[in-house]
Parts: structure tokens; sequence; C-alpha cells
């Protein structure tokens, strides 16, 4: 079966000569469906320039990137788009909900950027905010809403185009302990379901979740380990 990511060599370099910084040193990483994985990382190893690669915003200097099978590095701006928006659903820190829009109307936005008719997009963005157990709270905007209500809002967002890889950016950065545990128990369910996840973070509580925890330092993958216990 095509792994969902297929990571291999990759290096990034920002800047030339002198001035060169190497933000990524050969990194090879195999992400199979269904699994959890968590990428961890103190402040400069690399580990925001790799999700950035992952996710589509960003290119390699050097090395492949295969995304559900698709060649990355041969794509131009337009068709990258396409497969981020098709193949990838984020999670961020900050939310990024639109103020004065509703729930429900915020977990529509990537269906309406792909050209899906509107009874559908409701149909699905209803069905989302119910997986994330949010069905009595669609008409609400985000000021309405806790800071965990609007992560699982986010969530939902990021599920409703059904892809491939759900990856997340230091997803409880931004959250109470109790809101935390409610997010991290929600990702635990989306894995128990077979989604395939991928969360960026430096906490270790966090990681303790996934099935499999990658480290990076200076930009070089120096473990990687299933969990303590994990199956896999």
């Amino acid at each position: 079966m095509t792994p969902v990511l297929d990571v291999r060599s990759v290096t990034k370099v920002h800047g030339s000569g002198d001035t060169a910084v190497h933000a990524l040193r050969g990194v090879t990483l195999r992400v199979e469906r269904g699994d959890y994985v968590a990428i961890m990382g103190a402040s400069g190893s690399g580990k925001s320039t790799l999700m950035n690669i992952i996710g589509c915003l960003d290119v390699p200097s050097a090395g492949r990137y295969r995304l559900d099978g698709h060649d990355v590095g041969g794509l131009d701006e337009r068709r990258l788009a396409i497969l981020r928006n098709r193949r990838i659903g984020f999670v961020f820190q900050s939310f990024n909900l639109i103020p004065r829009m509703s729930a429900q109307a915020n977990v529509e936005l990537p269906l309406a950027y792909g050209g899906v008719r509107a009874a559908e997009r409701r149909r699905r963005a209803v069905a989302a905010l119910r997986e994330v157990g949010l069905a009595d709270r669609m008409r609400h905007e985000p000021n309405e809403l806790s800071g965990g209500q609007q992560q699982r809002v986010a969530i939902a967002r990021a599920l409703v185009t059904a892809p491939t890889l759900l990856l997340a950016d230091e997803p409880t950065g931004a959250l109470d302990s109790r809101s935390t545990g409610d997010v991290l128990h929600l990702f635990d369910g989306l894995h128990r379901a077979g989604r395939t996840l991928v969360i960026i973070t430096h906490e270790a509580d966090v990681a303790a979740h996934a099935r499999r925890i990658v480290r990076l330092v200076d930009g070089r993958v120096v473990s990687d380990q299933p969990r303590a216990g994990a199956v896999r």
C-alpha cells in the first residue's frame, strides 16, 4: 500500500554562502495509513520547517517528498494548492477561525474553496461538527466558544474534506489542561477510527498519545521509535 508520507533525504537551506541556514539535513520519514506520529524537537530543531514541507506549504532544497503517492517536487503552485486542499487537513495552535462566522460556516470554508455545492457543504459540515462533539454549537461564532471548543471547530474544518492526512501544529499550545485533554482524547478517537495523524509538538505529554515518536535535533532525525507500550 502506498504510504501517506514518503520523505527521503530531504534538505532545506535558507539563504546561501556564509549566511546559509541548514534547517533540514537529510531527513527521511515514512508514515503509513492509519499511523499516529508525533514529531518532537526543541526550538530550532527543524520541526516547523519539516511541517511546512509535509503540509505542501514549502518545498525542499533537495531530496524527494511524496504525499499519498504524488511527487510534490514536480508540482507547480496551482497543483500544489489543489493537492494541499484535497489531501491535508490542517490544525493550528491559534485555531485560525474567521470571526463573525458561525462554527458551521467556518467548517464549510475548505469545501467552498473546492467548489462543493452549498447543500453538500452544509451536510458535510454538520457531520464533521457532530464527529467532534459540537452538534449543539453549530450556530455559535468563535467568540461565543471556549478555546477548546474553537479548536474542535478547527479540527472539524480539517476533517470536512476527508483528507488523507490530519496535520496538527502544536494543537494544544493555546489550551488549558482540561481542553488539552479533550482535544487529545478526540485525536485518540480519530486514530482508532483509522485516520492518519501527524502532530508537531514540543510537549512530551502530547507526544505520549501518539503511536510513534520522531525526534529532531539540528535538522536531523535522531530517533524514530514506537511509543513505549504502543502496538505497531
